[in-house]
């Protein structure tokens, strides 16, 4: 397990926006834990065999490479059905007024604006309740009391932590332009070596961005560190198709159409390629579950979505 970090470098309230991008390090002293690999171990970059070392770096340089066109690629490779996927992952969440969210690998905010979306949804039907229960309300006083109402988000806040700033620039102009001021940090962390205190969120969220770190377990066991005592793990990500035949159809698409999508959209066919292949080198649904439990958490449950193409993994730090 990762070691102890020191204490958090700034509040978590919800009372405003932080828009700068913070990157934070571990503290004076810290060192990663003595890991049981050897160095210079060879890992995966797609279907190429490259070093750990390298792959980090060329991770980056994909991210970079298609962050301004990260959004449409989206839609236009999913033919936007990734808005459903994430629409369900907030409804399996469902989080109550004051939850504490990180999101990891979030950098363009699409899982962030949900959870403020659903935050805010959730705290007007509340207090829409709450007023229709008091009948005998004078015109001034309802006025008053919509005055006096507490922010919509309460105490809700969300951390996007991604390793990538030009992902993160991305979400903070569609945060910007969404409306979205408070509520919300954006922070420069990686997944394996994340910046924050123990047990500090409520809920662990990371779509589409686990594949893609080097250490899968550290990454792990860093969500659990981070997460309070019955604190929740939630993870959406492309799995294994269940059915042959649209797993062949699955296959023609994503290797003969993704990369053409990708150089016509976006001029950029190797990290298409690399995401399609990325994808493949993923551990079927079963696997990652007992990866997940390997890192402590408990009640590990999965559910596949459009035939496996993507699975919601979900566990809980007990």
């Amino acid at each position: 397990m990762a070691a102890r970090r020191s204490r958090a470098l700034w509040p978590l309230s919800g009372r405003g926006c932080s828009w700068a991008l913070l990157s934070l390090r571990p503290p004076w002293g810290w060192t990663r834990p003595m890991s049981t690999e050897k160095p210079g171990a060879d890992t995966h970059f797609g279907f190429e065999t490259v070093s750990e070392e390298e792959k980090g770096d060329k991770v980056y340089q994909v991210f970079e490479s298609v962050a301004k066109k990260y959004d449409v690629m989206n839609d236009s490779m999913s033919l936007g059905i990734h808005r459903i996927w994430k629409d369900l992952l907030l409804r399996k969440m469902h989080p109550f007024s004051g939850t504490k969210l990180l999101d990891v690998a979030g950098g363009t905010g699409d899982i962030a604006f949900r959870f403020l979306n659903y935050i805010k949804a959730q705290n007007q039907r509340q207090q829409q309740r709450e007023l229709k229960s008091h009948q005998n309300l004078s015109w001034e006083e309802i006025a008053k009391w919509y005055q006096n109402s507490r922010s919509p988000l309460g105490e809700s806040h969300v951390v996007v932590c991604d390793i990538n700033k030009e992902m993160l620039n991305v979400g903070k102009k569609k945060a910007q332009t969404l409306g979205h001021k408070r509520g919300l940090a954006w922070v420069v962390g990686d997944a394996e070596e994340l910046p924050f205190d123990d047990d500090k969120f409520d809920v662990y969220t990371i779509a589409f961005g686990i594949r893609n770190v080097t250490h899968i377990d550290r990454a792990l066991q860093e969500a659990y560190r981070v997460l309070k005592p019955g604190g929740r793990f939630l993870c959406l990500e492309f799995s294994q198709v269940s059915n042959p035949i649209i797993s062949r159809l699955y296959d023609l698409y994503s290797f003969q159409v993704i990369p053409v999508m990708g150089e016509v959209i976006a001029g950029d066919w190797k990290s298409y390629q690399y995401l399609v292949e990325s994808i493949r080198r993923f551990p079927p649904q079963e696997e990652f579950k007992e990866m997940i439990e390997d890192a402590g958490f408990q009640k590990v449950t999965y559910e596949s979505l459009t035939s496996g193409i993507v699975a919601i993994h979900s566990g809980f730090k007990l």
